[in-house]
């Protein structure tokens, strides 16, 4: 895999394209020189040699983010709602450009990667104006002479690591609310896909967001980035942990962070059910489940993991959906026409093979796909035994003991489960650990108010496969974590309520 892809002459604006951290506004690399390579996980072409920075350096970054935090918090809130109304602006005018280094870096297609780069600006865009609306309170007291008031503050410095998956709009939705409340940030970018995070900090730079305001810092995967994350958890300066990825890491984070208690914020693991009853329409589910469990190749937290279908209509969902899915274009992202990318490396190609070989072995069948390959046409320095592609697979007669039924997937797999009543499906919808999302499609409205209050989960989708957006509270229950982002509530995430008490009025 020797081949290089200059990503900056895809580009409008190469000053986008950074290959360096940034920390009190200025661009570095490891301070010990060591760097890490990345890849186009379409073509196996190396893009860049990253920084692999040392504890130290993250430790520097929150330095950094402690010293610019007295100013930043002291600007009034509409101050700060203009700075992010900037940076809005400025990423609508580069979605293309940030959407084809999503796309070549992350692998989603260039159409999926630019709707992302729209969601990730919306969060900007509602956090300018929720942090114009953190009001506090006067509470009666019961003493004469005396008043109780409850203003809101920003908690701190914050500590944001961010997944692969969404590169961008993940960054947007922790960071926009930790701005807007008064809040600094120490952003440490996934090793899949920093040159999202990187261009994000060019924008900042751009509207001029203080020095020190935002840091981002990048490493490999490894012992520098455990000890990134333990620099956080552990450094008394900062005051809140926000975290989205597996639920493993979230348990180790909270368990790091125990020693100076700080506030924290995860969004773990999912393991989505999709119920799809025999009243549905048809047509209406099929495409709730393409829209849920093909967005970014399977790889979301809230896909579909899980598909539940009655008994009755059994048989003509799962041809439905296997022709739909048989008509995907799988490929290089950045190619015209391509539906479907490549996953974003060689152990989630191997999960999603494992699972589906596990599921055949207890009598599953594939409908469509249930292979690895290379896709014909374009530039690829990659093998067949090298391949981040999967085809999109359709598989049924899935037993319940099948891994699949237990584990996030994170691919292009759709395993059709079948069930025949109300409480069966709601038992082994909520036979899991975790409590993300869950959706259901249903014309009854009795059925439909039932089955959304029974799931153990937090957030339901009825009749729709999507539920994203920035004005809703995005979280779960059980170990898939807690704390909501987005939202109304979302940026009480990043405050603390202060209570004064004036006596002697």
């Amino acid at each position: 895999m020797s081949k290089t892809q200059d990503l900056g002459a895809l580009l409008s604006d190469s000053d986008l394209f950074r290959t360096q951290g940034y920390i009190n506004g200025k661009w570095v690399g490891a301070s010990d020189g060591a760097t890490f390579p990345l890849t186009n996980p379409a073509t196996g072409a190396k893009l860049a040699d990253m920084p692999h920075m040392p504890r130290s350096q993250v430790s520097e970054a929150i330095d950094a983010a402690k010293s610019a935090l007295p100013a930043w918090s002291a600007l009034t809130a509409y101050q700060r709602s203009a700075y992010l109304l900037k940076l809005h602006g400025l990423i609508e005018q580069h979605v293309q450009d940030l959407g084809t280094i999503l796309c070549v870096e992350n692998g989603k297609p260039l159409n999926e990667a630019k709707g992302e780069i729209a969601y990730g600006a919306s969060f900007l865009q509602w956090n300018a104006a929720e942090g114009l609306r953190t009001y506090g309170q006067t509470i009666p007291s019961p003493f004469p002479g005396t008043r109780n008031m409850v203003i809101k503050q920003p908690i701190g410095v914050c500590g944001l690591i961010t997944p692969w998956n969404f590169p961008n709009a993940m960054i947007t939705r922790k960071m926009a609310p930790a701005l807007a409340a008064g809040c600094t940030v120490v952003i440490k970018a996934p090793a899949e896909t920093p040159l999202s995070a990187l261009a994000m900090a060019v924008l900042c730079e751009r509207v001029g967001i203080p020095d020190g305001v935002v840091n981002v810092v990048c490493m490999d995967k490894g012992d520098r980035e455990a000890a990134a994350g333990l620099e956080l958890c552990e450094n008394p300066k900062v005051s809140k942990i926000s975290f989205t990825g597996s639920t493993p890491v979230g348990r180790l984070l909270m368990k790091q962070s125990s020693s100076t208690l700080k506030k924290l914020s995860f969004e773990l693991g999912g393991n989505a059910a999709f119920i799809v009853f025999d009243d549905a329409d048809l047509e209406t589910a099929v495409n709730g489940v393409i829209a849920s469990k093909f967005r970014a190749a399977g790889q979301t937290c809230v896909c579909a993991n899980r598909i539940f279908v009655q008994s009755k209509i059994y048989d003509r969902f799962a041809n439905l959906l296997a022709e739909k899915v048989k008509a995907f274009k799988v490929g290089n992202g950045m190619t015209e026409g391509v539906t479907i990318g490549p996953l974003v490396n060689q152990r989630g190609v191997e999960k999603v093979e494992r699972h589906v070989k596990d599921a055949i072995s207890k009598g599953a069948k594939i409908l469509v796909g249930g292979e690895r390959f290379i896709p014909e046409g374009g530039e690829s320095n990659i093998t067949e035994d090298e391949t981040c592609f999967y085809k999109p697979t359709v598989i049924i007669n899935v037993d319940s003991t099948s891994y699949v039924s237990s584990e996030e997937t994170f691919g292009p797999l759709a395993p059709l489960f079948k069930f025949e009543t109300d409480e069966e499906v709601i038992k082994r919808a909520n036979e899991t650990e975790v409590g993300l999302a869950a959706y259901f499609f249903t014309k009854d409205l009795q059925r439909s108010n039932k089955i959304a209050e029974s799931l153990e989960v937090g957030m339901v989708g009825v009749n729709t496969g999507v539920i994203a957006q920035a004005c809703i509270p995005f979280g779960g229950v059980k170990q898939s974590g807690f704390g909501r982002e987005g939202g109304p509530g979302g940026i009480n995430e990043f405050q603390i309520e202060k209570l004064i008490t004036i006596g002697g009025i």
